[in-house]
This record gives C-alpha cells, structure tokens and sequence, in this order.
C-alpha cells in the first residue's frame, strides 16, 4: 500500500495525516499538541513562536503515528501546509536567530504603509496586487529598523512552512506562492518584487531560491528519518499556505469556487480567472496553487483574524462548567437569532484587514445581566463571526468573485450545526460540507507533485459532500436586519474614533 503524508503546521497545533493513494482514504491521523500551542506575545500586537517548537510537534505527530496500524515505510511523498505570512530568519547553519513573527503580528504595519506610500498605491496594486501591509516583507522590514544586529545574523528568511521542509530536506527554498503571501512577488513581471526589495532595503540574497508548489522539493535526509520514521529518500513535493491549501483540500481552484474555513482565524477564499484587486485592501490577492502559465489562478482571501480564538477564549472564560466545543455547539442553539440584542465584535486578535489595518478590538455590547446567559454569549460570538466574514464577502462581490457555492471541511466552527446555519442564512450561500482537512489536502497535493496522481480531479475523485446547508427564508429576512445594524454601529465607530 502507498501512503501520502500530509503535515498542516498551525499557529495551534500540527496536524499530520496519511492518506492511501489509491483509495483516497485516510488512513491514520496525529495532532500535537493535544491543547493550543502557545504564542508569545512580549509586547501588544506582537505574536511569536519558536520554530523549533512546530519542528518538535511535527516529530511527535509522527511519533503517534507510528503506534497506530500503519507502516510508515509506506510514505511515498510528503505534503506541507502552513500558517501563512510568518517570518522565519536563519543564519548560515539554519539556524533561526529570533523566534518566529507570525501572521497575526501586527507590529509591521507602519513600515508596510511606509512603503506603500513610498512606492505609490498605483505601482502596489497592479503589481503587488496588495499594499505591503503587515506581511512578510514588513515583518522583516521591522527586524532590520529595530534589531540590525539580529538582522545581521540572517542568512535566509523564510516562511514556517519552508522550514519544517528545510528540517526534513536540508533544502532551503520557497515557492512563488510563498513570495506572492509576503507580498514579495511581482504579478505584473511574474518575479520577486525587485522595487519592493530595493525601497525596504533588503539584498536578493536573503531569499531562498524558488521551487514549484507541486514537484520536487528536496528529500528526507537520513537525519531527519531517524527523527521521524520518514523514509530516507522519499520527496517533499507540495507545500502551500494554509487557506490556499484549505482550498486545495476541498478541490476549490477554478473560477466561481469558494472555500471557507473557521480555525483560529476565519477565512472565505474564492477563485478569480484574470488579474484583480481590492483598491482598500480590505481582501488580499495572493498566488494560487495551480497559478502559472498558460492560466492565471489567483486567491482573493478575506481572513478575521479573532476567530476561533474568540470561541476559545469563551471555552476558557467557562472553564470549571465543563464546557467543552461540542457543548458551546449545542448551548448555542437554546438562544434565539440576534441573541436577546447582545452582540459580539469579533476583532480582538491583531488588526484586520477589513478595517483597513485599523484598530478597532474586540466588544461584546448589550449586555443583560438580568436576562443574557452563556447560551446568548455563545450565539452572540458566532453570529459576530459571521457577520465580520460577511462584512469582507462584501468586497470580494465587488471583486467580481462569485458566490452561490462555498466548500467547507467538517471541522472547527463549521462542526456547529447552528454557525453552518447562520453562515448559510447571512451569506445566503449553499454549505456543501465535506470530510476533509488541510492535512489531508495536503497529503492529496502530495501525490499530485510526485506524479502518484497526474492532475487534482484524480486526487480528488473519491471526494464526498457530507451535508448541503441551505439558506433559511425567514432566519434570512432576521438576519439581514440584525446583520445591518452591527454593521452601522461598527462603521460608525470607526468614523467618530478618528480612524
């Protein structure tokens, strides 16, 4: 039997799962940790992780695989997926000289409006398809202004994901999928952004060299087999951010197509044809999976970033009622739509994009102390989610991305029948729910890569909707009122703060 390795390396934990070839089954499954990993946050608006770490728990992963009936001698490739928009920097032996700055760090987002207005919203946008932002390329630009001496020590800068291949290959590289999440890369020229390298002041030789998305990467060194069980030898040959991923995963890559997920972030990711952008920057455009000549395939990406981490801290805030997800999942529904008139912003993780980089925090308003209990707190929370998402769905519409169908895993919020219900009725989109995850697409964009299967329909013939959730008329017509008047406040808000 063939297996296919999939890794998803979170900001949470690290996933890994083996998928059979020719079944598409998945055969076994690891996570590590078992709670959330931690992310350190020395300052306000920073957020950090130790590299190393994903590196341990992807060891361990393996480790719990190898007690499971499976035979790992059976892997024959390798797939990564990975938290997006983080910064790793290694010196000369690989080693990394400060704990990684991850996606939701908002520390950078001066230097990326720095340059924005430097290099002209003209020249951002039809080349870079984004301003510089908070990405990459700005996280870096701030370890340059505020630590030069660390910045010294860097030989390469990557992103988590081409570390964890680095552990596993001794190759370092990247992809230009990769490059386009840094909003490094020029669409308009198809290569690195040289104006954008030059204006931060970064030399070209702290990048990696360019490898395909789907191909050969590198191999599993003999070190990193001992470490892992990986066999020696066998091919790293897909590796992507998490949401283009996720969109793998569901077999979303042509026009028209949407996937959704609800992790630690929320995210709608839909499909355009030709080169487009938001001139707010309220969604971002990055590089596809399967973007490349002859045909253009671009992600437009709407990401909230407090999430998941909102319904986890409300679990934490319950603790000691022994509350677990899947009882928030139920208590949800003992409250009616619009949640007694309490209402929650889900915006207390790092700045968002749909506020243009703005800040604006996390609230929970109208709150009854007579009359709201933790079932009203948990609808508040996930109808506050929503509505956020729908907020930036707005704008990939003005995009021209379409909107009828979007694809979703049955997992993280999308495991509650009452947010899959509530995504439907706001959105007034159809759900089509599938059994599937960013490790197991993962393990999928593995064998397209080595050639196991010769395109993504093989990959993902045996590909199942578990479930259609449709838009309900009348919770619609509810929703749309509710839905307006968070909107308003929260414009407003915005406008009388001065921001």
């Amino acid at each position: 039997m063939s297996l296919l390795l999939g890794l998803d390396i979170g900001s949470s934990s690290v996933k890994a799962s083996l998928v059979e070839a020719d079944t598409g089954l998945v055969a076994a499954t690891a996570q590590s940790p078992d709670c959330e990993m931690r992310i350190f946050a020395p300052q306000p608006g920073w957020a950090e992780q130790d590299p190393d770490h994903w590196w341990h728990h992807v060891v361990e992963c393996m480790r719990i695989l190898k007690t499971k009936e499976v035979d790992l001698n059976d892997i024959k490739a390798v797939g990564i997926s990975y938290q997006m928009h983080g910064l790793v920097g290694v010196d000369k032996y690989g080693k990394p000289v400060r704990p990684a700055i991850i996606w939701c760090d908002s520390r950078a987002s001066a230097l990326g409006q720095a340059a924005f207005d430097a290099l002209g919203p003209a020249f951002c946008m039809s080349h870079l398809l984004n301003s510089p932002g908070n990405f990459t390329a700005s996280k870096l630009a701030w370890v340059k202004e505020n630590e030069p001496a660390v910045y010294g020590q860097i030989d390469k800068i990557m992103l988590p994901g081409d570390y964890i291949a680095m552990k596993l290959t001794g190759v370092i590289a990247t992809t230009k999928t990769g490059l386009s999440e840094g909003i490094l890369w020029d669409f308009a020229e198809e290569r690195p952004s040289n104006e954008l390298m030059s204006q931060m002041g970064f030399s070209p030789g702290i990048f990696p060299e360019l490898v395909p998305g789907f191909g050969i990467q590198g191999t599993v060194t003999r070190h990193a087999s001992r470490l892992t069980g990986i066999p020696a030898g066998i091919p790293v040959s897909y590796r992507a951010g998490d949401q283009p991923n996720n969109a793998l995963s569901l077999n979303v890559l042509e026009p028209g197509e949407l996937a959704a997920t609800a992790g630690t972030s929320g995210v709608i990711y839909g499909i355009l044809d030709k080169i487009n952008y938001d001139p707010l920057s309220r969604v971002n455009v990055f590089a596809h999976v399967n973007h490349g000549a002859p045909e253009t395939r671009l992600g437009v990406l709407l990401c909230i970033n407090g999430t998941g981490i909102l319904y986890s801290w409300i679990k934490k805030l319950l603790e000691g009622t022994g509350l677990g997800y899947d009882a928030l999942n139920r208590i949800a529904d003992d409250a009616e739509p619009g949640s007694g008139g309490l209402m929650v912003y889900p915006f207390g993780n790092g700045v968002e994009r749909i506020h243009q980089n703005r800040p604006f925090g996390g609230q929970i308003l109208n709150l009854d102390l007579n009359r709201h209990s933790r079932s009203h707190l948990v609808r508040a929370a996930q109808e506050g989610i929503v509505f956020a998402l729908n907020f930036g769905f707005e704008a990939m519409k003005e995009m021209g991305v379409r909107t009828e169908t979007v694809r979703a895993g049955y997992a993280n919020l999308f495991l509650s029948r009452v947010f899959r219900q509530i995504f439907s009725d706001v959105t007034g989109t159809t759900v089509e729910l599938f059994d599937t995850d960013g490790a197991t697409g993962a393990a999928r964009g593995a064998g397209i890569g080595c050639g196991i299967y010769s395109s993504p329909a093989e990959a993902f013939r045996n590909l199942r909707i578990l479930e259609n959730i449709t838009p309900d008329p009348e919770r619609q017509k509810i929703y749309q009122n509710l839905y307006q008047t968070w909107k308003t406040r929260m414009i407003q808000e915005l406008s009388c703060t001065g921001h």
